[in-house]
C-alpha cells in the first residue's frame, strides 16, 4: 500500500510538473504569435510607406533643391516638341497683335526687297499667310537656339520658388497657378522674335508692345488636392523613407522567423514601389487626355517625362534594392534550393581552385588567413557595398545592380582565396 501511495505521488507530482511545462509553452506560443502579429504588421505598415517615401523625396529633392530641379527641365530646351510648341504660343501671340496693313505701310523702299525675300517674293495675295509662316519660321529658330536654352535654364532657376508655390503652395515669382495651370511667360521669347523680325526686313515689328504670352507647364483638374498632399510629402522629406525602413526592421527583429520576414517584406517594398511605377505610366495618360485644345500633347509628355524622371528612376532604384536584399536573404538561409545553389556556387569556385592547383598556382600565407577570418571579410565587403551605395549621389537601379555584382564578384574571389583545411586537399604552403 506504501508503494502505491509512493508511485501515486510520483505520478501525481509529474503531471503537475507537465502541465506547468505545457502552460509555459503555451505563454511563450501565445508571446511569440502577439510578437508575430506586432512584427507582420509593422513589416506592412512599411511597405505601404515605402511608394510614399519615394515621392516624398522626390518632393524634397526636385521640387525644394533649385539645382536639381534646373538640371531636371534644362535639357526641355532642347526638345524638338517643346521647341515647336514654344514657337506656336510665340506665333500665335504676335499675330494676334500684327496690324499687317499698316505694318507693311511702314516698311522702308530700302527693307522692301530684303522683307519680300524673307516672304518668299509674296507681299499680296496670301499675305497673312506669308507673314505668319515668317513669324512662325523665326520663332522656331529663336527656340532652338542657344540663346532660347541659356534663357530657359536661367528663367527657371529664377522661377523655381514660384513653381514651388505652384506645386506646394510656398514662394512667387513668374510662374502661376490659375484655373489648375502652371504656366511660365514665353515674353522673354518673344522679344527675340521681335528682333529677329526686325533683322528680316519688317522693321515695323519694332514697333509691337511687349507681348506676354504663357506656355503650360503642367495642367490638371485636381492640382489644389494635388498641391497639398505633396506640401505634406515635401514636408516629410527624407525622413518618411527612414521611418518604413526602422518600421520593416523592427518587424523583422520582432518576428520569430526573421529570415522569412525579412524577405516577405523586401518582396512587398518591390510591389508597393512596383505598383507606384504603373501608376505613374496610367497618371500620364489620363493627364494627357485632359489636355485643353491649346497645348501642345507632345510637349506635354515631354513636360511631364521630365518632371518624373526622377521620380522613376528612384521606383527602379527602391525595386532594384529591395529584390537584392530579398534574394541575398533567402541565399543565406537554409532552404532546400538556397543550399543548392550555396553548393553549386562553392563547387564552382572549387573547380577553379583546383584547376589553379594543377597549374602551379598557390596562394601561400593569403589562403590561410582569408580562411581564418572567412566571415569578417564577407561582412566588410557588403558593409562597403552598403557605403557605396549610400554615398552615391542618386543611384539608379543599374546602379544597385551593378554593386550587387560587384560585391558577388569580391566575395568569389575571397571564397577563391580561402584555403580549405590542411589535409582537405590542397596544400597550404608554396609549390
Amino acid at each position: 500500500m506504501a508503494d502505491a501511495g509512493s508511485e501515486r505521488a510520483e505520478w501525481e507530482e509529474l503531471r503537475g510538473r507537465l502541465t506547468a511545462l505545457e502552460d509555459e509553452r503555451a505563454r511563450r506560443t501565445s508571446r511569440h504569435r502577439g510578437r508575430s502579429l506586432l512584427g507582420a504588421v509593422l513589416v506592412v505598415l512599411g511597405c505601404l510607406l515605402a511608394p510614399l517615401s519615394v515621392v516624398a523625396a522626390w518632393a524634397a529633392d526636385v521640387v525644394g533643391d533649385t539645382g536639381r530641379y534646373v538640371a531636371t527641365v534644362g535639357p526641355l530646351a532642347s526638345n524638338p516638341a517643346v521647341q515647336d510648341a514654344v514657337a506656336n504660343r510665340a506665333t500665335d501671340a504676335l499675330m494676334s497683335r500684327l496690324d499687317l496693313p499698316a505694318l507693311l505701310a511702314d516698311v522702308t523702299p530700302a527693307d522692301r526687297p530684303r522683307l519680300q525675300q524673307a516672304l518668299g517674293g509674296r507681299l499680296g495675295g496670301a499675305l497673312e499667310g506669308a507673314v505668319r509662316s515668317l513669324v512662325h519660321d523665326e520663332a522656331r529658330k529663336a527656340a532652338a537656339s542657344d540663346a532660347f536654352r541659356t534663357v530657359w535654364t536661367d528663367a527657371n532657376r529664377r522661377i523655381h520658388s514660384s513653381l514651388d508655390k505652384a506645386l506646394t503652395g510656398s514662394g512667387g515669382g513668374a510662374v502661376q497657378l490659375t484655373d489648375d495651370t502652371v504656366t511660365l511667360d514665353l515674353g522673354p521669347l518673344v522679344d527675340q522674335v521681335k528682333q529677329r523680325l526686325v533683322d528680316a526686313g519688317l522693321t515695323p515689328a519694332e514697333h509691337i508692345p511687349a507681348v506676354h504670352t504663357d506656355f503650360t507647364l503642367a495642367r490638371s483638374d485636381q492640382i489644389a488636392r494635388y498641391r497639398t498632399y505633396l506640401r505634406l510629402l515635401q514636408l516629410a522629406g527624407n525622413w518618411l523613407p527612414v521611418l518604413a525602413v526602422l518600421l520593416i526592421a523592427a518587424g523583422v527583429l520582432l518576428s520569430v522567423r526573421r529570415r522569412r520576414t525579412l524577405v516577405a517584406g523586401c518582396a512587398g517594398v518591390a510591389v508597393a514601389t512596383g505598383i507606384l511605377g504603373i501608376g505613374l505610366s496610367v497618371f500620364r495618360t489620363f493627364y494627357l487626355d485632359r489636355l485643353p485644345a491649346g497645348v501642345s500633347p507632345d510637349a506635354a509628355a515631354a513636360v511631364y517625362d521630365a518632371l518624373v524622371h526622377l521620380l522613376r528612376t528612384t521606383v527602379r532604384m527602391v525595386v532594384a534594392v529591395a529584390v537584392v536584399v530579398a534574394l541575398g536573404a533567402w541565399l543565406t538561409g537554409p532552404g532546400r534550393y538556397a543550399g543548392l545553389v550555396r553548393r553549386l556556387w562553392t563547387a564552382g569556385i572549387g573547380a577553379v581552385r583546383t584547376s589553379a592547383d594543377r597549374a602551379g598556382l598557390r596562394t601561400g600565407p593569403v589562403g590561410p588567413f582569408v580562411r581564418r577570418h572567412h566571415a569578417w571579410i564577407g561582412g566588410l565587403l557588403v558593409a562597403v557595398a552598403l557605403v557605396v551605395w549610400l554615398l552615391w549621389s542618386h543611384p539608379t537601379g543599374w546602379v544597385v545592380v551593378g554593386i550587387a555584382l560587384c560585391l558577388l564578384a569580391a566575395l568569389a574571389v575571397v571564397e577563391f582565396l580561402a584555403s580549405p583545411e590542411p589535409g582537405n586537399g590542397r596544400p597550404d604552403g608554396p609549390a
